[in-house]
């Protein structure tokens, strides 16, 4: 997770429906800027190199988009909630021609983005306004089963909605991928990891084949991060392995087979009826 910037009284903002404050402002560790939303990052834009992913969930990311098809090969994706488009941005970079469709909730954050984080020149970006899961529910037709990439980053503030965790939700999802396409999740979970085990059994209920990518401490829950969850009904490429644990400062680690089955034992698929939003990391967390 990123630190908690400093506020900067002139910095491009605007206010959220649910009463936050979102803003840009330039990042104070590397080139690029930051989206804050209640002072939290939420995303990281680097307008010179937008190959250049930050975060380092997102450089997971980045590398699990590398090795969907051949490299340079265009992907047709979807990205659940929009941020400030960080890997629509690199997909159109490193994969141009891709056919990408963005569902953000709130326009205003989709405004105060355009105006001051603007697009790669060409980049086929559609963006839709309105809640992740109802714009997955209402998808034209011509759609279904021809996604090869889903991305789900959705968050109100610094916690993930509790109606876009559920069996109900994925199987929605799943209705749009490709034969062997990939839902890719952002889940921020705490020491004991119980939200990421019960992501991982609602997720393989819909998805038979789950891999689970994070810095090594937090897969161990032995404190608050970032997960990836990567879900398909095909195998998973295991060809990921040696690009993650060379990348960023930490060591990453991937999870599959016999792990992923220990991690999920004994946790049970998440439902409308009992989905809970994801847990709130301590202000501390986004301190250096």
């Amino acid at each position: 997770m990123a630190r908690r910037s400093r506020e900067e009284p002139d910095s491009p903002r605007v206010r959220l429906s649910d009463g936050t404050l979102a803003r840009v402002a330039r990042s104070e560790f590397t080139s690029g800027w930051e989206l804050l939303v209640d002072e939290t990052p939420q995303s990281h834009v680097d307008l010179d190199d937008p190959t250049h992913l930050h975060f380092e969930y997102i450089a997971r990311i980045g590398a699990v988009i590398d090795v969907l098809k051949p490299a340079g090969e265009p992907l047709t994706a979807v990205h659940l909630g929009g941020g400030a488009l960080t890997v629509p941005r690199y997909i159109a970079v490193t994969r141009p021609d891709s056919r990408q469709q963005v569902i953000e909730l709130e326009p205003g954050l989709w405004d105060l983005v355009r105006e001051n984080l603007p697009l790669p020149r060409g980049a086929a970006i559609r963006v839709r306004i309105g809640d992740a899961r109802a714009g997955v529910e209402k998808m034209p037709g011509g759609i279904l089963g021809q996604v090869d990439l889903v991305v789900s980053d959705v968050f109100a503030g610094a916690q993930t909605p509790a109606h876009v965790t559920s069996v109900e939700f994925y199987t929605s999802v799943a209705k749009l991928l490709a034969a062997d396409g990939v839902v890719l999740v952002n889940v921020a979970d705490g020491p004991g990891l119980a939200y990421t085990r019960r992501q991982i059994a609602t997720l393989r209920q819909v998805l038979p084949h789950v891999a689970v990518l994070a810095e090594a401490q937090v897969l161990k829950g032995r404190r608050f991060g970032n997960l990836v969850l990567a879900a398909s009904r095909a195998p998973l490429p295991t060809d990921w392995l040696p690009r993650l644990l060379a990348a960023g400062p930490h060591p990453a680690k991937i999870a599959t087979d016999r792990e992923v089955n220990q991690l999920a034992s004994g946790a049970l698929p998440v439902t409308d009826a009992d989905a809970v939003a994801s847990p709130r990391p301590n202000a501390s967390i986004f301190d250096r």
